[in-house]
């Protein structure tokens, strides 16, 4: 006989305190656990892939991590330092495109520029500003004991975590189906399965978007021969998850920049728009489509506001599981729905049984 309602209520309250409390008290321990534990989630429908033609999970895992350790190599030695000097430059350069931004509007609406003006003393404000926050930030990355030590464990736990995992990663999903509670097993599963659904779309399918397309902006607009172009299309990249985001912030910071390097230069600052106008058009009319799809179901502000909660309360760990937590949720919120149209206090007591609606049918 099931336990009462009020009692597994009760019982899941409390496990899922205790899941936060963990998660506070831990902090950034366990993130190169979460980091693992989402590079292994990411790379297991390869590893299915590869077992399906005739590897076993042990090679297929095997393969993986050294197309993984291959991959980031070539990556960590020709383009990190690139786009860390570019960065770290992009940072000292700003006090100066502010004072020739200053110079263009002195010269242009002298009347706006005045010693004085309110909007004089504020373009100098952020330029000094903007140096002095984003060269210290960069430099404190770099430079801090801790902030190496925290690195170099991430470079060799991560790994670790995610070989183990991705080797396991089915023996431990069948493992947790084992212990679900056998009157909700099919209804766990089905959430379960939409949830992974909605994580494989976004997670997955928007990786590869901000992938594609941040090294489309890069290599595009280092090729423009735009200064900082690889730090801007990273940026852009980065930003794709959010719509329209990633290309105003990272298509207005290159066109600010064109304006001061290639002020005459019409053409040149034409390249550079356009380069971002085809990284949109090829974003929703192929990218998204295609990789992502229709049906991910994370509305932009709640992914926002997961992110901001997440990470306020439980810092950069809290942001990496902001996602996950926030399709989760979006997930039983639509369940939660459906089995409040389907009750008697959405339906009414008097309405009669052959005329209430299946409003799953109609969502």
């Amino acid at each position: 006989m099931a336990l009462p309602a009020k009692t597994q209520l009760r019982i899941w309250g409390v496990a899922f305190a205790a899941f936060i409390v963990i998660m506070w008290l831990l902090g950034d321990v366990i993130l190169p656990f979460v980091l693992g534990g989402a590079v292994a989630y990411m790379l297991d429908p390869t590893a299915d892939w590869l077992e399906r033609r005739g590897f076993s999970r042990a090679m297929a895992t095997v393969v993986i991590s050294l197309g993984a350790v291959l991959i980031f190599a070539i990556v960590a030695l020709a383009v990190v330092p690139t786009l860390v000097r570019q960065a770290d430059a992009l940072f000292r350069t700003f006090p100066e495109l502010f004072r020739n931004l200053q110079g263009w509007l002195t010269t242009q609406f002298p009347a706006l520029m005045d010693q004085d003006s309110t909007l004089r003393q504020t373009l100098v404000s952020i330029g000094e500003m903007l140096q002095a926050k984003g060269a210290a930030l960069l430099e404190g990355v770099l430079t801090s004991a801790a902030g190496l030590l925290n690195i170099l464990l991430l470079f060799v736990i991560v790994p670790v975590v995610a070989f183990y995992l991705l080797l396991d990663w089915d023996r431990l999903v069948a493992r947790i189906d084992e212990l679900l509670p056998r009157d909700h097993a099919p209804t766990i599963r089905k959430l379960a399965h939409d949830i992974d659904r909605t994580l494989a779309s976004f997670i997955r399918g928007q990786g590869l978007v901000m992938l594609i397309l941040g090294t489309y902006y890069g290599v595009a607009l280092m090729l423009a021969q735009l200064q900082f172009g690889l730090v801007v299309g990273a940026i852009a990249g980065l930003l794709t998850f959010i719509p329209y985001v990633g290309a105003i912030v990272g298509g207005g910071l290159a066109l600010g920049l064109a304006f001061f390097q290639f002020w005459g230069e019409w053409w040149m600052i034409a390249v550079v728009a356009a380069i971002f106008f085809s990284g949109q058009f090829i974003e929703g009319n192929i990218l998204t489509p295609k990789l992502v799809g229709s049906s991910v179901g994370l509305h932009p502000v709640w992914l926002l506001f997961a992110l901001s909660v997440f990470g306020s309360l439980f810092g950069f760990v809290g942001m990496l599981v902001a996602v996950p937590v926030a399709a989760a949720l979006g997930v039983l919120a639509r369940f939660g729905i459906e089995q409040y149209k389907e009750g008697r206090l959405y339906q009414g007591l008097e309405a009669p049984p052959d005329r209430r609606v299946d409003h799953r049918d109609q969502d």
